[in-house]
């Protein structure tokens, strides 16, 4: 990637950072990057482009400096730690509030939402692996619909970035409500065979009540 091009990436992300997605007008862009704006467009062709480029760029990067400690998590709860620790992480360098930015402009531009969910993605898919490796053998895992519990525990660790602007208690209070369910998952892990499997059936009789099919399994 050329200089100037990561220059305008990074002028994008910085921009976004500090002014909001309304903020970022190539003439922003440019002077926080130092460069004159027509190179936006010679670059990108527009600036939505430019920060599309910056979205996944910027999330691309963020996720390689956590993969190792999805890893090394063994139980739920100590990855709900580890989403604590990176969400503190996050909003401190910003990038939380570029995706929170992003989403939010890509409600009324159909191109910029196609890439902001592809960026989103890059966190989820990482996230959702290590769910699904850790409840391989729960007696919940025939009965939790994964993909959906771990898009919406990253939608909420985006969600708290504006959360936590109005109501910081609260926010705490949310993610302590994140840890108390890891730790019911780990009481329900540590039932004996016959308790798990009468927990089992009776989570699956529930979901006949709903109308659901039962899982197999």
């Amino acid at each position: 990637m050329s200089d100037t091009r990561q220059r305008l990436i990074d002028g994008a992300v910085q921009t976004v950072r500090d002014h909001g997605f309304g903020g970022a007008s190539a003439r922003a862009i440019a002077a926080t990057a130092g460069v004159n704006q027509a190179l936006v467009f010679y670059h990108f062709g527009s600036v939505n482009e430019l920060l599309r480029a910056a979205c996944v760029t910027a999330t691309e990067e963020r996720v390689q400096t956590f993969l190792h400690r999805l890893d090394e998590v063994t139980d739920l709860r100590a990855l709900l730690s580890v989403g604590r620790e990176l969400h503190t992480e996050e909003r401190a360098l910003g990038h939380v509030t570029l995706m929170a930015q992003m989403l939010a402009g890509a409600q009324s531009d159909p191109n910029l939402a196609e890439w902001t969910a592809f960026a989103l993605n890059l966190w989820i898919e990482p996230v959702e692996r290590t769910m699904r490796r850790l409840l391989a053998d729960s007696p919940v895992a025939d009965v939790i619909d994964i993909p959906g519990l771990t898009r919406a525990v990253c939608a909420g660790f985006v969600g708290l970035e504006l959360f936590e602007g109005v109501d910081p208690a609260g926010a705490e209070s949310a993610l302590d409500a994140l840890d108390r369910l890891g730790a019911l998952v780990e009481v329900v892990e540590d039932m004996g065979p016959v308790a798990r499997r009468a927990l089992r059936a009776k989570l699956r009789r529930s979901e006949r009540k709903k109308g659901e099919p039962p899982r197999p399994g």
